[in-house]
């Protein structure tokens, strides 16, 4: 087990968790919330330290660097080789609508929509925040059904939808603009849904 070190000038505080048993995932938490409030850039480990009730160092004992439990926090709660069967069942013409209405089922969920929303405040500022966010929407869901169509334009098919979703996701949840933020869900899948389905599926050339 890993032994907690006094603070500089004086003893550990009381109060704060030992390192033990949930002491990690109590850690995890409190990033997810610090990144998902602030960003990569705003958050430090200080914060979230206090946050977790956990001395500094042993965050830095379980994950090394800010970067390090940045990486280890935004894991996502789903899994996009099970997701992508799902979307590509069915109907193809409506497979515009049911990759909107799936990502909006996972954005309607706090917790699941909390690494998202992370990462989306992250990647302005953080080069690693954006990749991760480009290797999620682009590799490891959007690009994996767009593969599965056989389109034409095929290369360029994931980064419209991704533009079209993340966006929405952006304006929606992080700026929360008005009249979007408070829309009902189904509403907005028969908005998008329509585009989503030409850049899967449709001509991309002008007229």
């Amino acid at each position: 087990m890993a032994r907690v070190e006094a603070e500089p000038g004086g003893p550990r505080r009381s109060g704060r968790r030992p390192a033990g048993s949930g002491t990690r995932e109590a850690i995890l938490d409190a990033a997810r919330a610090a990144f998902t409030q602030r960003g990569y850039d705003g958050a430090s480990i200080r914060q979230i330290a206090r946050e977790a009730s956990v001395d500094p160092a042993l965050v830095h004992h379980y994950f090394g660097t800010k970067q390090g439990v940045f990486t280890e926090a935004m894991h996502f709660p789903f899994d996009p080789s099970v997701l992508v069967p799902e979307v590509l069942a069915g109907d193809r013409s409506q497979i515009g609508e049911r990759l909107a209405r799936l990502f909006l089922t996972i954005w309607e969920d706090e917790q699941a929509r909390g690494p998202i929303v992370a990462l989306i405040r992250s990647a302005v500022t953080n080069e690693q925040a954006a990749t991760m966010l480009r290797e999620f929407v682009s590799e490891a869901l959007v690009a994996r059904v767009a593969r599965e169509l056989d389109a034409p334009d095929a290369a360029l098919r994931p980064p419209l939808v991704a533009a079209q979703l993340v966006g929405l996701a952006l304006l929606r949840y992080v700026i929360k603009l008005e009249p979007l933020a408070s829309a009902d869900p189904e509403t907005l899948v028969a908005a998008v849904a329509p585009t989503v389905q030409r850049y899967l599926t449709g001509d991309l050339g002008p007229g």
